[in-house]
């Protein structure tokens, strides 16, 4: 016998056993009492059957109520929420059958919103999947494609379909091992790199499985191209016009007065042509300096490494800077691995310009202090100058502010900080006093303490 039945049977035998009292006295006084046969056997007749009626009655409520709770709970296990169970409107309050009825009203209305929900967000992310432009395919433990958009079938388009293949077969072992994310220069069926790599890992239904997403770089790159285009024809288009506009006025002067009889020529005419060749020998001479200066730039060699004591390094520069006062402050000892020459030009091009705008301000030193934090060296240049007023084309090539500047101080020095895997950056000071800091990161792999060196 189950359990419910051993409750039913239960709940019967309880409203037997308590009707049963009664009925025994009932019964006994009808006994007792001086009635005729009849009227005992009627009345005996009755009791018996409100008795076993009254327990039938409760039986039957009970199990009416159990069996509709088992009704709406299996529906919500089925996922159908359209069942409710009746509630009285009246507000005398809630008994218990009400209770438990407005508590799976409640959770079905809980559930069925939870669905909705549920079905809104896989919608969501299943149009998202299918139009965004970057391939992602899931992986399941044996390497398995479970899960594949349409920019991943388009990519691997020309090798039969993609779900239930494994990794191998399509190409894309090489997306489930090593690290990430990172650079593959594959080519597929749908395309040849660069494309960038990230993989993550996640559970489905309690099994593992493996996320790879591969974005193409080729756009990216292209657009970084026509920008970096843009700005080199616009930078060389203003220094050579700059250039070229003051000598064809002055070579059209002079054209225009030696074409003149020797009669009518000014007498300051060989004067004339002295100042004019020389201006134009002078802006020659810049435009030279300057295509030379961005050709320097482009030409930035790879970095030879070596120890370079970082004590050593701040205090042979620094003394180098004769204009104004630069203090180095003791760092902690450490080392480089790094291309010493380069990094004297880093700090050389960080130092003037702090010196310059130190002398610019009328007043002030400058100072050279250097921290190691979990292998990583932060080398920063502070000055007492005005500050950055405008740090939007702080390292735009040939961008200056200085009468005599080149603008390829900062870029260079930037270039030479990420060729040795740091940064470079300029910010004004902030602890309230006017100037700027230049901050030059080394990454942990180029950078140690110095008892690690040797």
């Amino acid at each position: 016998m189950s359990w419910t039945r051993r409750h039913e049977t239960r709940v019967v035998l309880l409203a037997l056993a308590a009707g049963a009292p009664a009925l025994v006295v009932a019964l006994t006084l009808l006994v007792i009492d001086e009635h005729s046969p009849k009227v005992r056997w009627t009345l005996a007749s009755l009791s018996l059957a409100a008795w076993l009626g009254g327990a039938a009655a409760l039986y039957a409520r009970v199990t009416r109520s159990l069996h509709l709770v088992s009704a709406l709970l299996a529906a919500l296990r089925e996922e159908d929420f359209s069942l409710r169970g009746r509630v009285p409107r009246d507000d005398g309050g809630d008994d218990a059958l009400t209770g438990v009825m407005r508590e799976i009203n409640g959770l079905a209305d809980t559930l069925r919103e939870q669905r909705l929900g549920a079905f809104e967000a896989d919608a969501l992310l299943r149009t998202v999947m299918t139009e965004i432009d970057v391939a992602v395919l899931a992986f399941d433990a044996q390497g398995m494609v479970r899960l594949a958009n349409r920019s991943a079938e388009r990519l691997l388009s020309g090798t039969g379909g993609v779900l239930g293949r494994a990794a191998g077969t399509l190409g894309l072992s090489a997306c489930l091992e090593g690290q990430v994310p990172r650079t593959l220069m594959t080519v597929f069926p749908g395309g040849a790199g660069p494309w960038e790599l990230r993989r993550s890992q996640f559970r489905q239904r309690g099994l593992p499985h493996t996320l790879v997403v591969l974005t193409d770089l080729r756009r990216a790159l292209r657009e970084e191209e026509r920008l970096a285009w843009q700005r080199l024809v616009r930078v060389l288009g203003h220094e050579i016009n700059n250039s070229l506009a003051p000598i064809r006025s002055i070579a059209e002067h002079l054209r225009e007065q030696l074409a003149r009889p020797p009669g009518e020529r000014a007498s300051d005419l060989e004067e004339d042509l002295t100042g004019g060749l020389e201006v134009i020998a002078r802006r020659s001479a810049s435009l030279t300096r300057f295509l030379a200066a961005y050709a320097r730039l482009a030409r930035l060699p790879p970095p030879t490494f070596a120890a370079v004591e970082v004590a050593a390094w701040a205090g042979r520069v620094a003394a180098l800077e004769r204009r104004v006062r630069v203090i180095v402050e003791p760092g902690p000892d450490a080392v480089l691995q790094a291309d010493g020459d380069q990094l004297d030009q880093l700090l050389i091009n960080l130092l003037r310009n702090a010196a310059d705008a130190v002398l610019q301000a009328g007043a002030g030193e400058v100072r050279v202090r250097w921290r190691v934090d979990a292998g990583q060296l932060a080398l920063v240049v502070v000055d007492d100058g005005m500050g950055l007023a405008e740090t939007a084309n702080l390292f735009v090539p040939f961008f200056t502010t200085k009468p005599d500047g080149s603008g390829i101080g900062l870029v260079l020095a930037r270039q030479i900080a990420e060729a040795h895997g740091g940064a470079l950056s300029l910010t004004n000071r902030g602890d309230g006093r006017r100037g700027c800091e230049a901050c030059v990161t080394i990454g942990t792999s180029a950078a140690r303490p110095l008892s690690q060196s040797a």
